[in-house]
């Protein structure tokens, strides 16, 4: 399977070099500066609450993978209850993906709960 199809179906597991850089001249020039980014992340453990944290204060959207947890497990309510708490705080949403990803925004994003079809 192809990298255009693992990101069209969405299956399989995706590294960091799967994710491709498009090379756009003059996009970032007529947009200015990038004011938020959607970053991607794997929650393995409590130890990864820190960076989805940091990214989310910065104003990022995080895209996180949980599928190493199951959602009733003690430690992922305990995760949740951090992400659910950063998200209040910054005035952004959090919202689940089925029982594969956590979607924490920042301040003023708003996470759909209508799938677009």
């Amino acid at each position: 399977m192809g990298i255009m199809s693992k990101i069209i179906s969405g299956g399989g597991q995706n590294t960091t070099d799967e994710y491709l850089d498009l090379d756009i001249e003059g996009v970032e020039s007529s947009r200015g500066a990038t004011e938020m980014n959607v970053r991607i992340a794997t929650l393995s453990g409590q130890q990864d609450v820190v960076a989805i944290k940091d990214a989310v204060y910065d104003g990022d959207l995080v895209i996180a993978d949980i599928t190493r947890h199951t959602t009733k497990d003690s430690t992922m309510e305990r995760i949740v209850d951090d992400l659910r708490q950063v998200a209040e705080e910054v005035d952004g949403d959090m919202a689940y993906n089925g029982d594969e990803q956590i979607i924490i925004a920042p301040t003023g994003v708003a996470v759909a709960r209508q799938k677009l079809n």
